[in-house]
């Protein structure tokens, strides 16, 4: 049997095994698992991860960290590491089991933790994803998200985790090689994707397909991918759609709950290991790879070919042969699509391509998007989950300084919603959140973070839902709102609106007379007096109360919604 196609090691126990361990680690002490750490962990289990036998040792984290190799020399380009708060880890001993559990409490697994390290994060980000920049979403993730503790060991898989969508179209490794053996399929190359497919798409999917002389797998990851991206459940709809313009007896698609984690040149050569142990033979690598965007200068994070030249120096060292990725654009004279490297008369004819910037620009405004360019099944499911934008729920995020006015403007401005009708407005204020929603929480920092994050989580719920919410806290930290404008932008529009009132205005109003109490150290940590405020960089609008009454303010707010679409003009 061709070893592409050979069973490969899972971490799971046998049935029996199973149901004596789940009893046993009722007693264990546990952790309930990220979304992320599921992902991972399923993928260890099932041996999408192979020959990783757990979390990543200090020593093996090292070796991935510095030179993309475990201790004894593997190759494996990304750290696999079970991220935990220090007061858990400072209760565990060393050989200490755990129990994993998911996040309704459902044991997966259990861990022998043999390592127990705070990890050097800058280096860890600078070394896996290029550069120590928060403006890179698995960074921002390492510093503002992970915990401060690494764990490392041996996992003993129990069960895999619980999903309830698709679930025909959800294969292991193994089932996918045992698949591959039943159709006579010898030749197998995979495309990775995190969008929905176009019909450029298809064309290059064939060409590789053709080119390598093998047999196609359509394998999107439905884990976690980039903030701001389609929803998963949007994406399959969409790939089902279009599966059938695809000759069956050559083609499957399977789902892949992978957390991706956007570090190009590296997660390129992951994605090659992992198809490997899907048992594809071929991989096809795409411009720009797993690229996160730009920078915190504007700039790429990685050059366009950065990551197929990773991949072509270690692809026979992992035994899977590169595709490369063509950009296919549409020829209008010939109404075909073509490879733009390979049109020889580019003078001479009309080369048509939309952008993923230009589609999304075209689903906000309701525009056309041209049979040329996708299927009209796919943009028929695109614009069930995105609506027109001036029917999208969105979220007003007013930050400032006590005594700025935002709760004024706010109030202002959901009444001039509410006049023009149309979604229903939601405002979630300050004082009134911390009332209904955050009452038993004090004002130090990480009570602080919390209340925030509640409002955001409201907020995107409203969102998601096709209403407005209207958010006024102070939010101090930036850290804090980005985490809330990921959380919304998941489903719609974030507006941070920065009420630029100075303190020293501010502190004039006074009219609770709050600043005057944290003068006199009677209210620490105050916002502007003794605790930092950090003053948004880039937000969708300023407004300064000094000078400007109100409604002008409202008014303001009120344009720049027009100006995004997410109101019709009046």
């Amino acid at each position: 049997m061709s070893q592409n196609l050979a069973p490969i090691p899972e971490l799971y126990v046998s049935y029996e095994s199973a149901q004596k361990l789940k009893v046993e680690a009722a007693n264990l002490v546990s952790w309930d698992l990220t979304p992320r750490q599921i992902c991972d962990l399923e993928l260890l289990m099932n041996g999408g991860f192979n020959p990783l036998k757990g979390f990543l040792t200090e020593a093996d984290y090292d070796g991935v960290v510095d030179n993309m190799r475990l201790a004894d020399g593997t190759l494996w380009p990304m750290p696999i590491t079970l991220d935990v708060s220090e007061a858990f880890a400072e209760a565990l001993e060393d050989g200490q089991d755990i129990a994993l559990r998911d996040q309704e409490g459902v044991i997966l697994a259990t861990m022998t933790v043999t390592d127990n390290w705070v990890p050097n994060k800058a280096k860890e980000a600078a070394s896996v994803f290029g550069a120590d920049d928060d403006a890179h979403p698995a960074v921002n993730y390492l510093h503002n998200t992970a915990g401060k503790v690494y764990l490392g060991g041996p996992i003993t898989g129990i069960q895999q985790p619980v999903h309830y969508d698709f679930r025909g179209r959800r294969d292991t490794p193994n089932e996918l090689r045992a698949y591959f053996r039943k159709m006579g399929w010898r030749k197998v190359v995979a495309f990775q994707t995190r969008n929905p497919l176009h019909r450029a798409h298809q064309e290059l999917t064939f060409r590789a397909a053709k080119e390598a002389q093998a047999n196609l797998l359509i394998h999107p990851v439905v884990g976690m991918t980039k903030p701001g991206d389609v929803d998963h459940f949007t994406r399959v709809r969409c790939y089902e759609a279009v599966l059938d313009k695809y000759p069956a007896s050559t083609t499957a698609m399977s789902l892949l709950p992978l957390a991706m984690r956007m570090a190009g040149p590296r997660e390129a050569v992951w994605h090659g290991l992992i198809r490997a142990n899907y048992g594809c033979t071929h991989f096809i690598v795409g411009r720009d790879h797993a690229g996160p965007g730009n920078n915190s200068k504007g700039e790429d994070f990685y050059g366009p070919y950065d990551a197929q030249d990773l991949f072509r120096e270690h692809q026979e060292e992992m035994g899977i042969e590169m595709v490369d990725f063509k950009h296919m654009v549409w020829v209008q004279e010939r109404a075909q699509y073509e490879a733009i490297d390979e049109i020889e008369d580019k003078d001479k004819i009309t080369i048509l391509n939309i952008s993923g910037t230009e589609l999304r620009r075209r689903l906000a405004e309701g525009l056309e998007i041209p049979e040329w360019f996708s299927f009209p099944e796919v943009v028929k499911e695109l614009r069930r989950t995105k609506p027109p934008r001036s029917k999208q729920g969105f979220t007003v995020f007013f930050t400032g300084f006590s005594g700025s006015g935002k709760s004024t403007i706010a109030n202002a401005l959901m009444v001039k919603l509410m006049e023009m009708g149309g979604r229903p407005v939601t405002l979630l204020d300050g004082d009134i959140v911390r009332k209904n929603l955050s009452s038993e929480l004090g004002f130090s920092k990480e009570h602080r973070d919390l209340n925030i994050r509640r409002i955001g989580y409201v907020a995107s719920e409203i969102t998601k839902n096709g209403g407005i919410a209207i958010c006024a806290p102070i939010a101090p930290y930036a850290t804090t709102r980005r985490a809330v404008r990921e959380d919304v932008e998941a489903f719609g529009a974030f507006v941070e609106v920065h009420v630029a009132t100075s303190i020293e205005e501010c502190e004039k109003r006074d009219r609770k007379g709050l600043y005057k109490l944290a003068r006199e150290g009677k209210i620490k940590e105050f916002t502007g007096i003794s605790d930092p405020y950090d003053v948004p960089e880039k937000p969708e609008l300023r407004v300064d109360t000094v000078g400007a009454d109100v409604d002008n303010c409202a008014h303001q707010v009120i344009l720049k919604l027009e100006a995004m679409g997410l109101i019709a003009a009046q």
